[in-house]
This record gives C-alpha cells, structure tokens and sequence, in this order.
C-alpha cells in the first residue's frame, strides 16, 4: 500500500463532516491549515473526520517517518469546476482506481469521452457496443463509471457532438447539411458530417436521446461538443446559418429540456465565447488552438471569458509526445500558472493516471511518476487556495497599484525585469484585489526562450530574492505570506519593515509561481 492522504468527497458543504482517508499502517495525526494558519489537529486510524470548517480551501498534512503527506480540502463552492476525464469503457472494468484519482485530484466534474454508440444515436447499440471508431463500450462499465464519481461528490458529464452525424444516419438529416461553397457537407474527416445544430427537427431528436441518457445511465448532464467550423454556411434549402447564433439557440433549447442538467458548451478557439458564455450553461470551456499558442494568449482568452461561470480551458500538452517528462512537466506548470493565476481551471488529467496530448481522448498519455507527483501538489494547491484564485468578484488591479506613478504594491529583482506580460527571461507579474488583501503573482519566466505553452521548457532560472513594496494603510504594518505549489505548499509569513509610508518585505526567489498574499490592514486593526 502506498502512503497517501485522500479527501473522501471532491468538495464539501459547509455543514458535512470532513473525513480524509490516511492510508496509513498505524494513527495518524493531521493538521488542518487555512491560509497559513493551523485550524484543527485530529487523531486517528484510517477515517480521520475534521468536523465541519467554514467555507474555504484548507491543506492537510500528516506528519510520517517517510516525510510529510499532504492533500487539501474544499468546503463550499468557491466557483471553479475542476475537470476530469475518462475514455475507456471495457467490460469488466473496475473504477476504483478511477475514483481514487477523482479524489486525489479533487476533480469535481468528469467527461465521459465517446461513451455512446454513435453521435447521432447514443443508446442505439444495447448494452455493449463498439463505437463510432470501433472502440469497446460496455454500459454497465459507464453507469460503474457514473456510480464511482457520484460516490466521490463529482458529476459525470456524457460526451455528446451537437451538430454531427455519422454515414450510417446521415440519409435521414442530410437535407440539414452545413454546405461548404462547392455545395459539399462540410464534415469532420469522412466518418461525420455536419447538420445546423439549431433546426428544430434536429433539436427534438438531440434532446430526446440525451434525456434518455440521464434516465438510463446517470449522467448528471453534458459537455456539448463542436468542432470549430464553419462560422458561416450554407443548407441545401440556400438559408444562411449564423453557427454561433445556432449554437445560442441549441444551449437554449437542451437548457429547456434538461432544466436540471450540468451544461458545458466547447467554444473550439474561443469561438463563439461571446455568444454562448451568457447562454444558459454552467461554466465556460475553451479548446485553445493556434493562434493561441503562447502564455499571453491563454490570459487573455481566460480574461475575455470570465464572468459569472467557471472558466476551464483544454489545453492539450502535445509535448509529452515530444519531449523528455522533464521539461514536459515544466511546461505543464507554466500552462496551470497561467490558467491558475488568472481565475481559470485545466483539463488535463484524468483516467486513474493518464493525461491529454490530443483532441482524441482515447489516444490519451500514461503520465510518468514525475508528472502524477507535480499534478498532486498543483491541484492540492489550487484547492488550498481556491479563495484566493476562482472566485468571479476578484479584480485584477495590476495597472492600478503596480509601477513609479501608482507605488501601492509592487515587485523588483535586483537583476531581472518584472512586468505584466509573459515576457521571456523575466518575472510575470499579476495583482489581484480580495477585499481587503492583494494577492500578487510572479511567473517565473527567467531561463526561457520563448512563452510557448505547448513546448519543452527549461528549467527557470534563479532570480535571487525579490522586494516587495506596499504601501501602508494607518500606522501599522500589512501582513505578507507567500506559497509556491513546489517548494512552499502551504502560506508562510515573510517579515515585513517600515520604509517611509511604506512597507518592505523580502521574498524568497520563486521557482515556476510564486503566490504573495498581503492583509493591507493587520487583523487587530481590522474594523
């Protein structure tokens, strides 16, 4: 049995019992942390129950001959969905494994990836099936699956393609094809075509099978899935079909049908975010795609998008094909910082040890010891401090605090630039407003060539301590703590001096990010 700590349920309500099971040969003692603080130490064997906590993100450590076991908690909704996969549906498949990577990750939704028998016809093929790529399907496996997720406190969402139909069932929609300007159905390779996801025959068919999928297999709802084109087409009747308004009216009308279903809609490269991000869903997902192929890219395609929704982008790391795990895993850490420190998730992991390379799930990457290790302390760090990360009223105020002409709270290294773009060879940095505390992030971008987020990285360079410089509110001092997923899991406070009408306070050098949290007023001064 390998050591490890797991959260029983992905997320917690405030008035449910926190149990972690300590898979452990004898008692355990574990302390319970919020924000740097200690909060609770609990004893026992087994099932360690921590009582109920308050909303928030919390860290947990048990203390071993070995060194430290950590995982994190989430009690309430700090409004993020943590996204998860799976794509094997074999007979016979046990999904302990699964349901143990659910837990350790904290995966509060899993897409179940080409579970139906075909895209226009999800639950014609019986309980076991190969599907539209001759993949095996058992659906006893998929309701184990759904069972197994439900278990853990996540919600199983069924793939379902919006607008795609196979050859078999393409006679009986064809006079609703998408046509290309030669008059050819635009398709997906020559297995699928593509039909106006909108009209209202269509629609009927399409909501009628995925609401046979709730009441048959369990799905607590669906990702909605398209394919990025076209934009503008043409049908066979010469009407012109805005694809983006198609997709409005499809969200709508399987919003209408399933009121109580979880809806996620695939805005492939952004398109169409700004229609469907308002449509009535419950988070915003983006595929990301060239052009979008830099640090910068992905903050701004998660700025655009965030609003009253989880933001979750799938942003395949092709580069595990290509690289040693090494520098692939260091590029995976610069992708969740980004998506991270900007109010965003990542759909990446999944299965019970597997990752995305590709746009085909089932042709997913058994992740290497080093990436499961780096994949642990970043989600447990991203649910320990999930207050400070997703919440949609954070502001961003790094124009506004940050160099000479603001001088309320920035960063310096003695050599080596900070600014507020990735910028290759120096310190991204980002300022966050959360009520009365400022959260600054700091990227880590010395050592690096360029910002590519799908390319082998190198490791980041020593940037020496950094200065951070706050200006002071009242007489007293600001508090300052700082965390980094690698080298300091949990908040741990940095002393802080008097300059003038300001504050100082000396920062460890970052290795990939570096999170600096800053009480502008001490808690005694606290009104």
């Amino acid at each position: 049995m390998t050591a490890e700590l797991l959260p029983s349920r992905v997320r917690f309500a405030p008035d449910e019992s926190v149990v972690v099971e300590a898979r452990l040969s004898g008692p355990a003692t574990a302390t319970v942390w919020h924000l740097g603080e200690q909060v609770r130490e609990v004893t026992g064997t087994g099932r360690l129950d921590l009582g109920t906590l308050p909303p928030g993100g919390y860290g947990v450590e048990v203390m071993t001959a070995d060194g430290v076991l950590r995982t994190a908690v989430e009690v309430g909704d700090a409004g993020s969905l943590r996204y998860g996969f799976v794509a094997s549906y074999s007979p016979g498949r046990d999904a302990g494994a699964v349901a143990d990577n659910v837990r350790r990750l904290h995966l509060t939704g899993v897409q179940f990836y080409d579970w139906a028998y075909r895209h226009a016809d999800l639950l014609g093929g019986g309980e076991e099936y190969e599907d539209a790529l001759g993949q095996p399907v058992a659906l006893g496996t998929v309701r184990k699956l759904v069972e197994a997720c439900h278990d853990t406190g996540a919600q199983a969402y069924g793939y379902a393609a919006v607008y795609a139909v196979g050859t078999a069932e393409w006679p009986s929609w064809e006079q609703l094809a998408l046509l290309d300007p030669q008059g050819r159905p635009y398709a997906l390779g020559d297995f699928l075509f593509l039909l106006d996801p909108a009209e209202p025959t269509w629609l009927a068919h399409f909501t009628k099978d995925l609401r046979q999928a709730v009441d048959e297999v369990g799905f607590d709802g669906f990702h909605l899935d398209q394919y990025g084109y076209p934009k503008r087409a043409v049908r066979p009747d010469g009407s012109v079909v805005d694809v983006a308004e198609s997709f409005v009216t499809m969200i709508e009308q399987v919003r209408h049908a399933l009121p109580e279903a979880q809806l996620v809609f695939n805005n492939v490269n952004d398109f169409p975010t700004w229609r469907t991000a308002h449509a009535p869903q419950d988070a915003v997902y983006i595929e990301v795609w060239a052009p979008h192929v830099t640090l910068n890219h992905l903050a701004v395609v998660v700025r655009r998008a965030r609003g009253d929704k989880p933001v979750i982008l799938a942003a395949y790391q092709h580069v595990y094909d290509s690289a040693p795990a090494e520098q692939s895993d260091l590029a995976t850490a610069f992708t969740m910082a980004t998506l991270y420190s900007h109010g965003a998730t990542h759909l990446l992991a999944g299965e019970a040890d597997r990752i995305l390379v590709d746009p085909y799930y089932v042709r997913n990457h058994p992740a290497a010891e080093s990436t499961l290790a780096l994949l642990k302390r970043w989600y447990d760090f991203l649910v320990e401090h999930v207050e400070l990360l997703m919440p949609n009223e954070l502001a961003d105020v790094t124009g506004s605090y940050t160099s000479s002409y603001n001088d309320d709270c920035d960063v310096t290294y003695s050599d080596t630039p900070v600014s507020d773009t990735a910028t290759p060879g120096g310190v991204w940095r980002r300022v966050v407003q959360a009520g009365n505390r400022a959260v600054v992030h700091l990227i880590n971008l010395t050592g690096q060539r360029d910002t590519l987020w799908d390319a082998a990285r190198e490791t980041p360079g020593d940037t020496g301590p950094g200065l951070l410089r706050v200006r002071r509110t009242g007489g007293g001092l600001p508090r300052v703590r700082v965390a980094d997923p690698d080298r300091s899991a949990r908040l741990v406070d940095v002393p802080v001096r008097v300059d003038g009408d300001h504050a100082v306070a000396e920062l460890p050098a970052p290795h990939v990010w570096q999170l600096v949290l800053v009480d502008h007023v001490p808690a005694k001064e606290t009104v």
